[in-house]
């Protein structure tokens, strides 16, 4: 990856919307050059898609839960479950495999509500073989950003 691919992921970092021309202007190279460039990063697996990004609050999502999960086994049939377990769940939004003592998973969960939390714990506690759970409730997002730090790229 080169400078000018360094400039093009940071712009569409910032402006995953942003038209093509526009884009090419501000990086002063050709609209042709510019596409090629996104293609060959889409290619590599570099880019990985385009999103917008919702405001929980505004549209009812406004409890965040890190549920901490400790397991008694790891193999990988287990991962495999627990893989395929997470993912049809679709209030996680982000699951962690950790090392260092504690839990050896973290999952952020999104509800609406307490009441929409316990309703998918209960599920969730149905399905899952664990040795325990610890749940913490965020009182206030801070930061929040999809947005890679790519200093170590230049």
């Amino acid at each position: 990856m080169d400078s000018a691919d360094v400039k093009l992921i940071e712009q569409l970092q910032k402006h995953p919307d942003i038209a093509l021309a526009e884009l090419s202007r501000r990086l002063e190279m050709s609209k042709t050059t510019c596409w090629n460039r996104i293609q060959r990063l889409e290619e590599q697996g570099v880019l990985g898609g385009r999103f917008v990004k919702l405001d929980r609050a505004s549209i009812g999502l406004s409890v965040v839960v890190f549920l901490s999960i400790t397991v008694g086994r790891h193999s990988p049939d287990w991962m495999e479950r627990f893989a395929e377990l997470v993912n049809s769940f679709p209030e996680i939004v982000e699951v962690h495999r950790l090392t260092g003592e504690g839990a050896d998973y973290q999952l952020k969960i999104i509800c609406p509500d307490i009441e929409a939390y316990d309703i998918f714990q209960q599920r969730l506690i149905a399905e899952i073989d664990f040795t325990s759970m610890a749940t913490k409730i965020s009182m206030k997002e801070i930061k929040n950003t999809h947005t890679l730090p790519l200093m170590h790229l230049t």
